[in-house]
């Protein structure tokens, strides 16, 4: 705690100053953020970091494995918030993003019963279960670390499925209003890796895909 606090003194007395005219400008008008952005809530990933992102510019969704359960679950923070976004907020960008060493998929990928001792958990990651299914068929030839960047790869995907059965946002992907994007952050590196549809795979992030195509609602 004293570290944060002495954080906060930190922000008050160096950062924010030279920044008081942007933080007040923010205060006297409604957010617009770029995008939403979906993420874990692993404390090692700070979106703000490696996108270099200022206050205002992201939307944020963050919970144990970047989930997003799919329309009919129980009515949790993640619907109402990227409802809240997209409706209120006019966003039209939604970035879901994974990253490496993910205790969440490693916990998918093992026996169930490690999860005993977390009932919580384990009804969570229920909604990743698509993920399981898929690496133990599409992935039965890896092992170790290589499996479980394909499980948190695939999951991205699978959670940007579960967001599409919202009718909210799959009235506007079905327009082409609504833009998404599956994104996987290695810790390690600091490399940023985006799904790219017309290949079918994540590649590396670079000046040029800036322009990446954002995944269609035929492809999810």
């Amino acid at each position: 705690m004293k570290k944060l606090v002495a954080g906060v003194r930190r922000f008050q007395s160096e950062v924010y100053p030279p920044q008081k005219a942007n933080y007040e400008a923010m205060a006297g008008r409604q957010q617009r953020p770029m995008a939403v952005f979906v993420t874990c809530s692993d404390s090692r990933v700070m979106p703000t970091e490696f996108t270099q992102s200022e206050p205002g510019d992201l939307f944020f969704v963050r919970n144990a494995g970047n989930i997003i359960p799919p329309h009919g679950a129980p009515v949790g923070g993640e619907a109402a918030t990227i409802e809240y976004a997209v409706q209120v907020l006019g966003i039209r960008q939604i970035i879901v993003c994974g990253h490496s060493q993910c205790g969440a998929m490693q916990a998918i990928l093992e026996t169930p019963e490690k999860l005993e001792p977390l009932p919580s958990v384990r009804q969570w990651l229920q909604y990743s279960e698509a993920t399981r299914h898929i690496v133990n068929h599409k992935y039965k030839h890896l092992t170790g670390e290589e499996r479980l960047v394909a499980a948190v790869e695939e999951n991205v995907l699978v959670q940007i499925n579960n967001l599409s059965t919202h009718p909210g946002i799959a009235s506007l992907l079905a327009t082409g209003e609504l833009k998404v994007f599956g994104w996987y952050f290695d810790i390690a590196t600091g490399r940023v890796h985006v799904y790219d549809p017309d290949q079918g795979k994540f590649t590396e992030i670079d000046d040029s895909q800036s322009a990446v195509s954002p995944i269609p609602l035929r492809h999810i």
